[in-house]
C-alpha cells in the first residue's frame, strides 16, 4: 500500500505547489495515477520518458506506440494523447474569451466599459500575456470620489499571482476631465520601478472620465518602458489642455498600432 500514500503526497504537493517543482518524471507519474489505478507507476513513468526522451515526446506519441510499452493500457494511452490536444483546445477556447488589448484602441474600449458608471475612484490592473490578451483585470483600490491610491507592492504581488507578461493600469476621474496629475505621473513612475524589478512592463495607463480617455502611452508620456521626466510630462500637459482641436484627438481617438514590448502574430 505504499503507493497509495505516496500518490496522496503526490497530489498534495501538486495542490500546494503546482507542477512548477516537479521533475518530468514525477509530472508523468502524476498524470498516470488518474489512467492506471492501485499500482505503482513511478517505474514506468521512468520507463516511457527513457523510451521515447522526454515528457513531450511521451505526451506526442501515437496511442499505439504508446501501448507497446509493457503496462500502457488503452485508458493510459488515451490520456496520455489527449494532453496536447486538450492544451491546444484550451488555449484556442481561452483567447476566445479574453479580449487582446494589444493597442490603445482595443484597451481604450475595454477601460471604458470596465469603468463606466462608477462614480467613485477605481484603479484597475489589466494583466496581459505576451501578445496582449486579457489574464485578468484586477481591482486594485476603489476610493472617494476625488482621491484613489496605488500601492507598488500589491501591483507587483497581483502580477506574480497572474503570470503576467506586461501590464497596463487604469483608472478613472468621476465628474472631472481625464487629464493626467501630477498623482499620476507620481503613481505611475513607482509602479514602473516596482515592476522593472521583476523584469515585467507596464505598457499604458489608461484614465477615463465620463466623456473622454487619456493614455500616458498614446501621449508620449510612456516610451518603450520608459516614464518621461517630470518636466516633459508638465509640457504635454500643458499642450494637450490646449483648447484646440488637438486636445479632441490626444484625449478621445484611439490608435491601432499595438502596444510596444508585445509580441505579434
Amino acid at each position: 500500500m505504499m503507493h497509495s500514500g505516496h500518490r496522496a503526497r503526490l497530489r498534495r504537493r501538486f495542490f500546494e505547489e503546482g507542477l512548477s517543482g516537479f521533475a518530468p518524471h514525477e509530472a508523468l507519474e502524476l498524470l498516470l495515477c488518474f489512467a492506471i489505478p492501485q499500482r505503482d507507476v513511478n517505474p514506468l513513468a521512468h520507463q516511457l520518458i527513457e523510451r521515447f526522451g522526454s515528457l513531450s515526446a511521451v505526451l506526442e506519441a501515437r496511442p499505439e506506440a504508446l501501448m507497446e510499452t509493457p503496462g500502457v493500457g488503452p485508458n493510459a494511452a488515451a490520456l496520455l494523447a489527449l494532453m496536447p490536444q486538450l492544451m491546444s483546445y484550451y488555449e484556442r477556447d481561452k483567447q476566445r474569451e479574453r479580449p487582446r488589448l494589444n493597442n490603445l484602441e482595443r484597451a481604450g474600449a475595454y477601460c471604458r466599459s470596465l469603468l463606466r458608471g462608477r462614480k467613485n475612484e477605481c484603479v484597475y490592473l489589466l494583466c496581459l500575456d505576451a501578445k496582449g490578451y486579457l489574464i485578468k483585470p484586477v481591482l486594485m483600490h476603489q476610493g472617494t470620489i476625488d482621491e484613489s491610491q496605488l500601492y507598488p507592492r500589491e501591483i507587483v504581488r497581483e502580477t506574480l499571482l497572474h503570470n503576467a507578461y506586461a501590464v497596463l493600469i487604469a483608472h478613472n476621474h468621476p465628474g472631472g476631465e481625464a487629464m493626467p496629475s501630477r498623482g499620476d505621473y507620481d503613481a505611475t513612475l513607482r509602479v514602473m520601478e516596482a515592476l522593472r524589478a521583476i523584469d515585467v512592463r507596464l505598457i499604458d495607463h489608461i484614465i477615463v472620465s465620463d466623456d473622454a480617455l487619456c493614455s500616458l502611452t498614446h501621449m508620449h508620456m510612456i516610451e518603450k518602458g520608459q516614464l518621461v521626466s517630470l518636466e516633459d510630462f508638465d509640457y504635454r500637459v500643458r499642450m494637450a489642455s490646449m483648447p484646440t482641436a488637438r486636445r479632441g484627438k490626444v484625449l478621445q481617438t484611439g490608435a491601432t498600432e499595438g502596444y510596444d514590448g508585445l509580441e505579434e502574430d
